[in-house]
């Protein structure tokens, strides 16, 4: 990813489009072959040179021309021919973006593997699943992970549109009119670059391309803090049902040397922050003045290469925890009962409806004998069957039958089956 935004690849796909912009007005007639083979031969640049032009013109594109003629000598007159620089930047950027978005979707791929493979691992892995952070009812670990899962397949089908939507070149002059170049130069441009030509532009392309971009990457980031910021709740000491990967010799902390901190998901936790400011910004480019002006060009030579490099950061460290998690099955059951059997209440209300009571007075006995288990921390079973009125209504097996953990399970493979497939 630094490969792909740094200088060096900036100014070679800036060549790469102004070549194909000559090759194009070659095949109109307008640059003569001899003159375009030199161009090819010649062609090229060095950043420092490119830095010192820069320092005298304060335009870095017409230093980065000025250095390729240098080069090139005389025919250089033919490049950049009825162009503005957007028309070469703007390509060029979209080339980049294009290019990052692959080692994102690369990745994802990977995180998708990892993220099945635990899934699947933990199935049948019984835990406690929990609303407002208070113990619910039961579901088990593989689900957790499953819906990490769906989502991430989401995610990859956001962002191959997104990359689908900034496959875009630009070749159509100062104020996207074509007045000094023909359609067919940009359409020669598109087609050799891997690229798609919009169906219209002003000197610039249009920022809405660009802000689908950086929310797919946004949301994204949204995702995988949102796997680590559960990772996180579950590694504390109180819980301690599952901790991310802590190497041998690595130290927690600088004072205590008991401690085994969630680092790497609290990285990736204040990642995503940034990554969903920049989508902010990216929104803001969106309204430029008239034709064009510069206002966003600053802020995406920062929130463009920050933002995928970002992910594809995140997505290496999420991989990472997700492939190496310590996961604790049996503390998962210790905590599971902590609650003295207050999970099942809900299945307790739906038998005694079923018994002719209706549901607010079902409602009442069950969160009589719940709240009186909250308080005097006594088995949640043995308070119901001192309720009169349950024991009335039910038989003591059916009672017992009601904290059945498999009840919670039955439907597991169901959505195992809607999620990965049979």
């Amino acid at each position: 990813m630094e490969r792909i935004w740094n200088l060096e690849n900036r100014y070679t796909s800036w060549l790469n489009v102004e070549m194909a912009i000559c090759e194009a007005w070659a095949e109109e007639g307008v640059i003569p072959q001899e003159a375009l083979r030199t161009i090819r031969w010649k062609a090229s640049f060095d950043i420092d040179r490119v830095a010192e032009l820069e320092g005298d013109l304060r335009h870095d594109m017409l230093a980065f021309l000025s250095n390729v003629a240098e080069n090139v000598g005389d025919e250089a007159r033919y490049i950049h021919r009825g162009v503005t620089s957007s028309d070469v930047v703007d390509t060029a950027q979209s080339l980049m973006m294009v290019e990052a978005m692959k080692v994102i979707l690369g990745n994802t791929d990977t995180l998708l593997a990892t993220l099945k493979k635990q899934a699947l691992e933990y199935k049948d892995t019984v835990c406690i699943g929990r609303t407002h952070g208070v113990h619910a009812e039961p579901t088990t670990f593989g689900l957790k992970v499953a819906v990490w899962y769906s989502e991430m397949k989401r995610n990859k089908e956001r962002l191959e549109r997104a990359m689908e939507t900034v496959r875009v070149g630009m070749v159509s002059g100062a104020v996207g009119t074509f007045a000094t170049i023909p359609p067919s130069v940009e359409k020669y441009v598109c087609e050799k670059l891997g690229l798609k030509a919009p169906d219209i532009s002003t000197q610039v392309l249009q920022r809405d391309r660009h802000a689908e971009y950086l929310s797919a990457l946004a949301v994204t980031a949204g995702t995988l803090e949102k796997i680590a910021v559960e990772i996180r709740h579950l590694q504390r000491t109180e819980v301690l049902e599952v901790e991310e990967p802590f190497a041998k010799g690595q130290k927690g902390s600088s004072a205590m040397p008991h401690k085994r901190n969630p680092v790497s998901a609290e990285n990736i936790t204040g990642l995503a922050r940034v990554v969903k400011a920049n989508a902010q910004v990216a929104y803001e480019n969106q309204a430029l003045w008239h034709e064009r002006d510069i206002s966003h060009s600053s802020a995406e030579r920062v929130i463009i290469p920050d933002s995928t490099s970002l992910v594809d950061t995140m997505l290496h460290k999420t991989n990472f925890i997700m492939d190496g998690l310590l996961v604790y099955p049996d503390r998962m059951l210790e905590n599971m009962e902590r609650t003295n059997g207050l999970i099942f209440s809900q299945r307790m209300l739906l038998e005694l409806t079923q018994t002719g009571l209706s549901r607010e007075e079902s409602y009442l006995i069950v969160q009589r004998a719940a709240m009186r288990c909250w308080k005097e921390r006594a088995q949640f079973m043995d308070l119901l069957l001192a309720e009169p009125k349950v024991r009335g209504a039910l038989s003591k097996e059916l009672i017992e039958e009601c904290f059945d953990i498999n009840y919670y399970l039955k439907s597991v493979d169901h959505i195992f089956n809607n999620v990965f497939g049979e």
